[in-house]
Order: C-alpha cells, then sequence, then structure tokens
C-alpha cells in the first residue's frame, strides 16, 4: 500500500505539472448551467462541452458511456470502474452495492454468458457498443422477486437506421500464459438487423496456481488436523450470442436471441493431511492426488420477444418467451497414498456426477399511461423449472458404490402490479406482487417417497424521491425478495471422503430478504457524490449446518439464518484537473449473521473500498492507477469470519488510425506481488480452523482492440423482457 500511496501522489502532482505547462497563457471565461460546463477561450475560440455522465432515476442510477470520451477506445470493464455503487479489482471480480448477489443483464433481461462469465466477455466487450451502463438498485413489482440485491443492466446501442456494417476484433495476452479473443459483427438487411458475437478464454496451469493450508481442532477430541494442498485448473471457455430483431411497423417489434457458453477445465492436485492427539501423537496420514478428467459446463438459452405499441404514447404490450438449458459433467477421482493408520478402508474412490437444468419461461406485460404524471405496470409470469440430478461413487479396494438419483421441479405462477406517480419535484413508485410455486422432489430409483410444497408469496415494495434541487435529490426505498433453494442445495446424495461428508436437503423452502435505504445524491459534471445508508434484514434464510463426529465433518443446509446488515456506500467521481479523473467506490457496513436455534453468532465491521485515478498524458497516452480492498474482519454465514486484503494495478494505454480505430494497452497488476494471501477461520461449531490461501497476483498484459466499419444503429431489443434471479445453490445460477 505504500508503494500504491506514493505513486498516487507523484502522478497528480506531475499531471497536474504538466497540463499547466502545456495550456496557453488566455483569458477565459466560465458559464455553467444545470448539467453543461462551457470553457471558452477568447483566444483561438476553443470550445469545450462536458455532458453530465450520471443521471439518477427512481429505480436505478445510470452512467452515460457514449457521454464519456474514454468509451472509444476502452472496454465495457474499464467503463464499469466509472460506475456508482460497482467496484472492479485487479482481477476483474466484480461486486455491486458491494456484494457478489447481483446479475446482469443485457438491454433488460438476463444474459446468462455475461452474469456468469463476466469476467471473459465484459474486458473483451468494446465500451463504443454500450449505450449506458444502469444499476437498479430498487426493482419494481416486476423484477422484485428475483432474488438479487441489485440488477446491473447494460443496454446496448439502439436505433431504427444503420448504414453499412461494423465489426470489433480485440485480443490480449498476459504473463501468465492467459490468452483472450473477442470478435463481433453488426449489420443490417432491410428491416432486419442482427449482430453476432463471439469469445475465447485460455487460463493457464500457472494463472489458476493455488496453495491452501489448514489448521484445524475438534473440540470433542481435541485432536488437531493439519492439511495442505496445491492445485490447477486450466482450462477453456467459449461464448457466443446471436441477437436479431425485425421492425413490423412503427408500432410492432420482434427480437430474438440465441447464446451460451460452454467451458472445460482440468482439475489436478496433491494434498498431504494428518492428525494428531493433544499430546501430538499421531492418530493418522495419508497423502491425496486428485483430479478431474472430465469436468465440463455449459447453459444456452434462447427468447423471442414480441412488442406492440399503442396509439397511445408510452402504452406498450409485450409478450415474451425464454428457454433456459444448463448442463455440468464432473468426474473426480481421489487416490490416496503413504497411508499410516488411515480410518477409512478404501485407497480411492471415483466420484461421477451429471446435472440437468431446464426452464421454460412465459411473462406478458403492460404498461399503460394514466395521465400526466401517472404510469401503471401490470403483468403476469408463469416458470417451469426442473433439475435433475444423478450421483454415483465407487471405492477402491472395497465394494462401497453409491448410486443417487434425485429430480426437483418448481412451477411459479406470478402476478404483479407497480404504479408511478410523478410531479414537479416528487416522484413515487408502489408495487405489489404475488407468485404462488409448486416444488415437487423424487427418486427415479424408488429410494423415497414423491414429496411436495405448496408455497404463497406476498412480495411488496415502494419508493419516494424528492428533487430537492436540480443536483440534489433524496430517495427512499422498500423492497422485498425471495430466494430458492437450487439443485445444489437440494440433492441429497451423499458424498464421502476421509475428512468430510457432505449432502443437500430436499426439503429447503424458499426465503425473503427486505431492505429499506435512504439515498443522497449531488450530480453535477465536475463533482459526483452518491451517500447511501441502508439496513437489510431476512429470517429463515438458507444456510449451511457443519457439525463434527469422531474428527469427521458433516455439512448440510437449512433455512435457519437470521441475517441483519447495516451499510453506508458512498461514491464520489471528481475531475479536479482537465484530464484528471478520480472515481472513489466505498461500501462501509456491519454485519450480523445467527442461528437461534444454536445459539451461533458471527458479527463485524468491514470496509470494501476502491479507488481509480485516470490522468490524459501527452503523445494521447491515458495512464490508470488503481486499489482497491477491504479492511476488517467480515461474517461469511455462521461460522466463518474472513480477514482484510488488498490489491492494486495500473494500465497505459494509447490509440492509432483515424477515429482512434486501433487501440493498444498494457497492463500490471500487483507488479510488487507475486502472491495474494487470503485468511478465513472458523468461530462457531464442533471445531475451530485457521486456513490461509495463496493465488497468482503479478501478471503483465498486452491486448489490441480494433474497430472497422460504420454504425449508426445496433439490434433493436424490446423495452421488456424475462428476468429469472430468484435460485441459490443451483446449476442455473452463478456470480461474477
Amino acid at each position: 500500500m505504500k508503494h500504491t500511496k506514493i505513486v498516487f501522489l507523484s502522478l497528480l502532482l506531475a499531471a497536474r505539472a504538466g497540463i499547466a505547462m502545456a495550456q496557453t497563457q488566455t483569458d477565459s471565461t466560465c458559464v455553467k448551467n444545470d448539467s453543461i460546463t462551457w470553457n471558452k477561450e477568447l483566444e483561438g475560440v476553443v470550445i469545450k462541452a462536458q455532458k453530465q455522465l450520471i443521471k439518477q432515476e427512481i429505480d436505478r442510477i445510470g452512467y452515460d458511456v457514449q457521454a464519456d470520451e474514454e468509451s472509444k477506445t476502452q472496454t465495457v470493464m474499464d467503463m464499469l470502474r466509472k460506475v456508482p455503487m460497482v467496484t472492479v479489482d485487479g482481477q476483474d471480480n466484480i461486486l455491486v452495492k458491494g456484494n457478489s448477489n447481483f446479475k446482469i443483464y443485457k438491454n433488460g433481461h438476463l444474459d446468462p454468458s455475461l452474469t456468469k462469465n463476466a469476467k471473459e466477455v465484459l474486458k473483451s466487450m468494446p465500451a463504443s457498443m454500450v449505450k449506458r451502463i444502469e444499476v437498479i438498485t430498487d426493482p419494481g413489482a416486476r423484477e422484485d422477486a428475483e432474488g438479487v440485491d441489485a440488477i446491473l443492466n447494460i443496454v446496448m446501442i439502439d436505433g431504427s437506421k444503420m448504414q453499412g456494417v461494423t465489426g470489433v476484433v480485440s485480443a490480449s495476452y498476459t504473463s501468465l500464459n492467459h490468452l483472450n479473443f473477442y470478435t463481433s459483427l453488426t449489420s443490417q438487411m432491410g428491416k432486419l438487423l442482427m449482430s453476432v458475437d463471439y469469445g475465447y478464454g485460455g487460463m493457464s496451469r500457472r494463472e489458476t496456481e493455488s496453495i491452501t493450508d489448514t489448521d484445524r481442532r475438534f473440540l470433542d477430541t481435541g485432536n488437531r488436523l493439519l492439511a495442505h494442498s496445491e492445485g490447477k485448473n486450466p482450462g477453456s471457455i467459449h461464448y457466443t450470442n446471436l441477437n436479431a430483431s425485425y421492425d413490423i411497423d412503427s408500432l410492432n417489434l420482434i427480437s430474438a436471441s440465441f447464446g451460451g457458453y460452454f467451458y472445460k477445465l482440468n482439475v489436478e492436485g496433491d494434498g498431504q493431511t494428518s492428525l494428531s492427539t493433544p499430546a501430538e501423537q499421531l492418530v493418522y496420514s495419508y497423502n491425496n492426488h486428485y483430479w478431474m478428467p472430465g469436468y465440463s459446463h455449459q447453459s444456452w438459452d434462447g427468447r423471442l420477444d414480441y412488442e406492440h405499441k399503442t396509439r397511445r404514447k408510452g402504452e406498450r404490450f409485450t409478450l415474451s418467451y425464454m428457454l433456459a438449458l444448463t448442463r455440468q459433467h464432473t468426474d473426480q477421482e481421489n487416490t490416496y497414498t503413504d497411508m499410516v493408520n488411515a480410518l477409512f478402508p478404501y485407497t480411492g474412490s471415483l466420484q461421477t456426477e451429471r446435472e440437468r437444468f431446464t426452464e421454460h419461461t412465459f411473462q406478458a406485460d403492460w404498461l399503460r399511461p394514466l395521465g400526466k404524471g401517472h404510469q401503471l405496470e401490470v403483468g403476469a409470469k408463469y416458470i417451469d423449472r426442473s433439475n435433475n440430478s444423478h450421483n454415483s461413487q465407487e471405492f477402491y479396494g472395497t465394494d462401497l458404490l453409491t448410486n443417487d438419483k434425485f429430480q426437483h421441479t418448481t412451477r411459479v405462477l406470478a402476478g404483479y402490479a407497480d404504479y408511478i406517480y410523478k410531479k414537479e419535484k416528487w416522484s413515487a413508485r408502489a408495487g405489489l406482487r404475488y407468485e404462488y410455486s409448486f416444488m415437487q422432489g423424487s427418486y427415479p430409483d424408488g429410494k423415497e417417497e414423491t414429496f411436495d410444497k405448496h408455497l404463497g408469496d406476498w412480495v411488496p415494495q415502494a419508493t419516494l424521491k424528492y428533487q430537492m434541487t436540480d443536483a440534489q435529490s433524496l430517495k427512499l426505498n422498500f423492497t422485498t425478495s425471495i430466494n430458492r433453494p437450487g439443485i445444489s442445495y437440494l440433492n441429497p446424495a451423499v458424498v464421502t471422503s476421509p475428512t468430510i461428508i457432505q449432502q443437500g436437503n430436499p426439503q429447503l423452502s424458499s426465503s425473503h430478504t427486505q431492505r429499506i435505504s435512504l439515498v443522497y445524491s449531488y450530480i453535477l459534471p465536475q463533482l459526483t457524490l452518491q451517500i447511501a445508508p441502508a439496513y437489510n434484514f431476512c429470517s429463515g434464510g438458507i444456510s449451511s449446518i457443519q457439525t463434527a463426529r469422531n474428527d469427521v465433518r458433516y455439512y448440510t443446509y437449512d433455512n435457519i439464518l437470521r441475517y441483519r446488515r447495516f451499510s453506508i456506500e458512498q461514491y464520489v467521481q471528481w475531475k479536479p484537473f482537465d484530464g484528471t479523473t478520480l472515481v472513489i467506490n466505498n461500501n462501509l457496513r456491519y454485519e450480523h449473521n445467527e442461528n437461534p436455534n444454536l445459539g451461533y453468532r458471527t458479527f463485524g465491521w468491514s470496509d470494501n473500498y476502491y479507488a481509480n485515478l485516470s490522468q490524459k498524458l501527452p503523445w494521447k497516452l491515458l495512464l490508470y492507477l488503481s486499489t482497491y480492498g477491504k479492511i476488517g474482519r467480515s461474517p461469511s454465514g455462521i461460522y466463518y469470519m474472513q480477514h482484510s486484503y488488498y490489491g492494486y494495478y495500473f494500465s497505459l494505454q494509447r490509440s492509432f488510425l483515424k477515429d482512434d480505430r486501433l487501440t493498444v494497452r498494457i497492463d500490471a497488476n500487483a507488479p510488487f506481488n507475486k502472491y495474494w494471501t487470503s485468511e478465513a477461520e472458523t468461530v462457531n461449531g464442533d471445531y475451530r480452523d485457521y486456513q490461509q490461501s495463496w493465488n497468482r497476483a503479478r501478471r503483465f498484459s498486452l491486448s489490441v482492440t480494433w474497430r472497422f466499419g460504420s454504425l449508426k444503429a445496433s439490434v433493436k431489443k424490446t423495452e421488456h423482457s424475462i428476468d429469472n434471479d430468484d435460485v441459490v445453490g443451483g446449476i442455473s445460477k452463478g456470480n461474477s
């Protein structure tokens, strides 16, 4: 951190000095209005205009990517670092409002490739393809039950007329042998607009290297377990999307999309484990080699939307259908050698897992203005979701063999109404959603009886906003969300190893989370400030249950979590000089997790921070310097506490050719640190442990992006479509 602070200060002073020398000695006048600052040099008649980049609405805050002149030469990941309530570290991990519990949408609906593979996709996608980035902080009744803290919506450039063809090709390579490639092409054929993109990411053995040490003491026996493991998981990912829209006429639009991703990893590693008595006498020890000869995951989705606009301004009717498919195959083999007094009878095991997820969603939405300042939206949604799992485990040297099949079906029928009012400085939004859920679990092998549940959930939402001045606003909000368990949490198949036995709980039910927040915003072209205190609470949340018997851990899930969180989110974007921008995202929070049945509690203060300084330099160079991390110990569930960490990175880029169509960029992530260290400890339950992990940090990369052709519009989308995000702990979900 000392190096980072010195470089920050030196850069700022040098940049200011360079700007002062470059400026001509002329008189100037400055005229300001609510959203534009004009600087007019009387000598030379040079006029510069700066458009307001950030806009606060009743349910979201948006960043105008096209108004940012740097968007022509940067990626969407670079733009995310400037968006309020969004942080991106040097390893391209994204947090929204300080949390990883969010979903990424494209043009208002879920995009699985973006959600699950944000690192690969967004750091390759040029920002010139994006119109704006929105953080939907307070989803209305239409999205309210979808089970996330926030929605990150990527709005692509749209329009109705286009001339020519446009495309993008970009590639990057790092010192850790990571290769990235991305290409996109957009064109028009009459009323039909189409775009297609493809990306590839390759992960090397060096890049994925990890080391973990665990020191665990069991409370009932006093025995101490020491474990050391080293592993790598090289692999590759392919992702693609095809989007199309057809303007039937000025009132009717059809849009369709199909896309997905596929990745395969070659996981391999070695470990050593030993157990000793309090008197340091050896109980047992063994070495372990593990590898996954076949680990693959693929996810595909297709959607079709029809939008009809009436002659009444602002009124529209939308019909949508979405099909989502996920398939995951896992084959993991463990072999045990150098065994001393081993308490298990086998010399190895082979676990085979096949999981299939299929989801059909039908949705209808109607938006109708009711007069000046009044608007009503109503709609209905039906979801048919099926999870199938087949697990088997063979134990070498014994006759032990497990074979479990499980099927879980969820059907959700939902209806909602959302009312929006706006007059002068006041705006309000109130909505109510009802969801009826039918959940059924069955065992195709007949080992257990079929069971089912019928659930009814009311989901209220309300927002009130007051525009104090043209620059200042104050907003009060209340939201509710629902989380439903996925197949990974529900699957009752037992997975056994020498030190842990784990299984899911098919009796899990949905849980509710409520949030109350107050948001103050101050938005000007040179300075944007946002402060948002919030309180989240949940009872009956899904949490892990961990016990220990005879020095073996048992792991499952239950609806026992009582969760409370108070946070203060802060965002500052300041442009002190011409060509200098400082962005600070900060999330200070107090979290309290509790299992009332057992009396377990974890709580603590922590501060997640991110700061980025960008500076224009001579010769069209653009320099970035960023630092990020967490201060304090934060709870993770009811058993663990996570320790603090930090990181930093640098970037230097230059653009060439006409309209800056060719951009070359050099990045340096943690040049003074070979590894990042993370620490966690168990503070509740039948054992106490301390765990340290090391991952590769130092990385240098070179990237090249070339834009070709001309484009005045991109594929149109209906303004509303389908988004399902209520599942936790399933193969259908994932976070960046």
